[in-house]
């Protein structure tokens, strides 16, 4: 059982007095006043924001970031419009990804043929890492 404290008194002797706005009432029994409790969101991880807003910026789409960590492709766009994040325009490439555990990161970096000729970032999405690459400019 939940226990509310009245906003007025803070007194917790309240008692459930109806809905209102699909929202459960509450009544203090101390001062009598009427009060809602507002609806405790989900909350996500800052870890999973900063996640986000760094692979939008590598070029990766909403829709692949919602499939990569697991939030909706509009709560990203929203997290994009509310931290104000501008893109760069990258419309010459777009850039490819994997994720890896640790061994296979570790082997994978073994091969020196993967580090020249093209940019690469590596990030850890909690246990696990990904490697976002994209081939250089040729003049």
């Amino acid at each position: 059982m939940e226990v509310f404290a009245c906003p007025k008194c803070q007194n917790d002797q309240v008692v459930k007095s109806g809905v209102i706005n699909d929202r459960q009432r509450y009544l203090c029994k101390k001062c009598k006043y009427y009060f809602t409790v507002n609806k405790l969101g989900k909350k996500i991880d800052n870890y999973y924001v900063t996640k986000a807003l760094q692979l939008y910026l590598e070029g990766i789409s909403y829709r692949e970031i919602e499939r990569i960590i697991g939030v909706s492709h509009v709560t990203v766009s929203n997290w994009v419009k509310e931290f104000k994040v501008k893109k760069p325009s990258h419309t010459d490439y777009h850039p490819t990804y994997k994720i890896y555990n640790h061994a296979e990161l570790v082997e994978f970096l073994k091969d020196k043929s993967h580090l020249s000729g093209a940019g690469m970032i590596i990030t850890e999405l909690g246990d696990k890492f990904m490697l976002i690459k994209w081939e250089r400019f040729k003049d």
